[in-house]
């Protein structure tokens, strides 16, 4: 499953984000990862959910995105839940949102195959996203 926090920058995404995955790491039975632009929420996580600063990999697009993806699901087995702060710069999508659906799709075909849920926050009004999108909107601000 897909699911998505949407505001403009500034709006409080990124803390419902943090205040999300430290609540879901009481309860998991897998493990949760936390992809973020940078480093800097580390103090503010949970020790057990893993932080991945996803900008010092040299990714050039949103497919190379995707495959970044698939190869941490293949190294964790146990992988139940990843949390996607900045989606748009993570994905490399941003100035290209007219691809926010196809690499959502893609997600979302990787989430049944591995079974494992993404929370992406998106620098966007729900009003800005496709139909589809805004079925899959939990939050926005």
């Amino acid at each position: 499953m897909v699911q998505l926090i949407v505001g403009k920058k500034g709006k409080g995404k990124t803390k419902y984000l943090l205040d999300k995955v430290n609540t879901a790491i009481k309860a998991a039975n897998g493990n949760i990862v936390y992809l973020d632009k940078s480093s800097k929420h580390m103090y503010e996580l949970n020790n057990k959910v893993r932080l991945i600063d996803v900008s010092i990999y040299p990714l050039k697009n949103s497919d190379e995105f995707i495959g970044f993806i698939c190869g941490i699901l293949s190294q964790d087995h146990d992988l139940e839940q990843m949390y996607l702060d900045s989606f748009l710069r993570l994905s490399r999508l941003e100035g290209n949102e007219s691809m926010i659906d196809d690499c959502v799709s893609q997600l979302e075909n990787v989430s049944k195959i591995f079974n494992v849920d993404f929370i992406l926050s998106v620098a966007m009004d729900k009003e800005e996203l496709s139909a589809s999108l805004q079925e899959k909107v939990i939050l926005a601000l």
